[in-house]
């Protein structure tokens, strides 16, 4: 007869849950990196000992503040909503904990002239058409009977 089954608990680091926030922070459609906060923060992430963009605190629940560079001409708000939604998806799936604050500071706009060019340029390109079907030239040869003959063939090029 096999043991009822005990319930236990787990522990889950600040670490792990950063890497999860990180991960679908990442993966959010627009966002194009993470923004440091303050000056004391950069020049902790310059030494290594930081990484940038999450400040998590577990007073009273788990608190989320996330700091984003945002992709320019991708609207700001709709950007905040999907990283809001896949990082509070992700926690919930990965630990079971719901997220009882979480605020996204969104600290500048990245703009990458190539890639917008590139955009521009397909808005602007006008349809393929497809190429037109080879024309079709008759020519007249003499067979050995000497009457003509007609032969259809397609013109190259």
């Amino acid at each position: 007869m096999p043991e009822p089954s005990v319930a236990g608990s787990s522990i889950v680091t600040r670490r792990a849950i950063v890497d999860i926030v990180r991960t679908a922070v990442q993966s959010s459609y627009g966002v194009t990196g993470f923004a440091d906060p303050s000056l004391g923060r950069r020049i902790l992430r310059w030494i290594g000992l930081d990484r940038p963009g999450i400040r998590l605190s577990t007073d009273g629940g788990l608190r989320l503040e996330v700091y984003l560079k945002v992709a320019f001409g991708i609207p700001v708000a709709e950007v905040a909503r999907q990283v809001d939604s896949a990082v509070r998806y992700s926690l919930l799936r990965a630990t079971g904990v719901e997220v009882v604050s979480l605020a996204i500071h969104v600290d500048g706009l990245r703009y990458e002239p190539s890639a917008v060019q590139r955009a521009h340029a397909i808005e602007r390109a006008e349809p393929i058409e497809e190429p037109a079907p080879p024309e079709q030239v008759t020519t007249t040869t003499a067979s050995a009977e000497g009457a003509p003959r007609r032969r259809r063939r397609r013109k190259d090029s």
